[in-house]
């Protein structure tokens, strides 16, 4: 059992239809700058963002990105990147923005120091930083994650079973050991989950892929995950894994939601997305 299963409150574990790795909550209508976009201790917020497609792709609305960042958008091989980069990074400063009342063109990100260098190459920040957050974007589908302390998100969509084969060589042996029980689309579903919770710890830290991904343990035994560190397993699309990593103690609180495509295609985020929580398996 991961960590993420000790993500709630007492009370919220007698809920039987909750699921115990993330709390459900009333779908948010209340005015910007409210309960949906307020950052507390011992509450992390995840928000899950599909990329456009059909008429929403000419709808999606770039006009606050930096040059930097639109460049970037336009620099990807395959269309289809730059498209889901463009909107990931829309909906992340739309998402700063209501959270620091800031108008999104003028979320300033900055990096803080590398742990292994002390070079400008850590973690992301906005400055001044009144928040930690975290961005992962892949096939079609991102992720922001927003809270007090040091988080780090990863989603990923689910690989091919030779792509497991090969890259499971850069596990942790207890990690190779788990996913050698595995078989088929089990095995993959595995790796999937070990890797995401790998990718968000290494995004909590700061170090990214530059600590050597052996070295830390994320399997299926909480009790040897990383000291000082929870993983929450985040329930996303079949297609895909996805996992937090939050610096301290489990959270109280913590919510996955999806942002509706209309809302990135609205120039300045002027309407309150009428957003839905993520449907929760049952305990």
């Amino acid at each position: 059992m991961s960590g993420a299963h000790h993500a709630v409150s007492a009370q919220q574990q007698r809920e039987p239809a909750v699921s115990s790795a993330v709390t459900a909550h009333p779908l948010p209508r209340t005015a910007p700058g409210d309960e949906e976009f307020t950052v507390a201790e011992g509450r992390v917020d995840l928000w899950l963002i599909r990329s456009p497609a059909g008429p929403d792709v000419a709808l999606l609305d770039t006009s606050e990105l930096c040059p930097k960042e639109q460049h970037r958008a336009d620099s990807f091989i395959r269309p289809a990147d730059g498209l889901l980069y463009a909107a990931a990074h829309v909906a992340l400063r739309r998402l700063l923005g209501r959270y620091t009342g800031t108008p999104p063109q003028d979320i300033r990100f900055v990096r803080e120091p590398c742990p292994g260098c002390g070079g400008a190459h850590g973690r992301p920040a906005i400055a001044p930083r009144s928040l930690h957050f975290s961005l992962s974007h892949s096939g079609g589908l991102a992720m922001v994650g927003v809270a007090t302390v040091p988080v780090g998100v990863d989603v990923e969509k689910l690989p091919r079973e030779e792509t497991v084969e090969v890259c499971s060589q850069a596990l942790h042996p207890g990690e190779r050991s788990e996913l050698a029980e595995g078989r088929g689309a089990e095995r993959t579903v595995r790796f999937g989950r070990i890797w995401t919770r790998k990718e968000a710890f290494l995004k909590g830290i700061g170090t990214g892929l530059s600590r050597p991904s052996t070295e830390d343990y994320l399997g299926a035994d909480a009790r040897l995950h990383p000291h000082g560190w929870t993983m929450i397993d985040v329930p996303c699309d079949p297609t895909h894994s996805a996992a937090a990593a939050v610096k301290g103690p489990a959270p109280a609180t913590v919510t996955v939601r999806r942002l509706p495509g209309q809302w990135l295609a609205t120039p300045g985020g002027a309407t309150v997305p009428t957003v839905r929580d993520v449907p929760v398996p049952a305990s």
